[in-house]
């Protein structure tokens, strides 16, 4: 069980134009801290778990059904910084998994840019990291390493979703191997290549994309957030 101090970080993302390039560096903001809960003792919630890592074992996006789960405390949090988006780190490190969890978001601007919660996962010590967001009209996922951030390259799929202003869904992101996954109120919206270059394996995280400057900016719930490490 990893004692590493959650942080958060701010990286830019003007998204204007529809294809995220941002081309400054990150900076660091105030540390938030999401507290993990394990909560495995339950019958009921570990056969529910269970038969959901199963579902996922058939549909091909785990390797097996067999591993570990982690429940964690709901997350709420709020970013003002259209743009940008910030995340939050958990104590697990994994290049194999899944992250689930049902998520709320709103922008105090009804026309708001590009917005919304999301995952992080392979964040490295010097930052390296992927990010995916699920936003109001579609499922944004990045890379960002020197080169700065970009979109990962999508295979298969339509990452396309219409969600009004407050929005919710289930949200899932796999990966496996070099290739990631992301499900939307079940429904799959996209398969991505990750970069063959860039470390798969690291910390995972809960990501916030802010879409306007407004009062509270952007704000993200997630409720039932779990994560499953299959066995290897």
């Amino acid at each position: 069980m990893s004692t590493e101090t959650p942080r958060s970080t701010g990286t830019p993302l003007p998204i204007a134009t529809g294809t995220p390039v941002p081309t400054n560096t990150l900076r660091p903001s105030p540390t938030l801290r999401p507290t993990r809960t394990p909560n495995m003792t339950a019958t009921q919630r570990f056969e529910t778990y269970a038969a959901e890592a199963q579902k996922y074992y058939d549909l091909g996006y785990i390797s097996t059904a067999d591993g570990k789960f982690v429940e964690y405390d709901d997350f709420s949090e709020e970013w003002a910084q259209m743009g940008w988006y910030n995340w939050w780190i958990l104590g697990e490190e994994a290049e194999n998994f899944y992250l689930s969890a049902h998520v709320k978001w709103s922008s105090a601007y009804q026309n708001a840019v590009n917005s919304g919660c999301g995952f992080a996962f392979a964040i490295q010590r010097n930052t390296d990291h992927y990010a995916v967001f699920l936003d109001r009209s579609r499922v944004i996922f990045l890379v960002s390493n020197s080169k700065g951030t970009r979109e990962v390259e999508l295979t298969r799929g339509n990452p396309n979703v219409r969600f009004g202003n407050p929005a919710e869904a289930d949200f899932v992101l796999f990966v496996k191997g070099r290739y990631a996954f992301v499900l939307v109120d079940g429904l799959p919206k996209g398969e991505y290549l990750l970069l063959p270059s860039q470390q798969v394996r690291g910390k995972l995280g809960l990501t916030l994309l802010s879409g306007t400057n407004r009062d509270y900016g952007t704000r993200c719930e997630m409720t039932n957030l779990h994560a499953f490490f299959p066995s290897e």
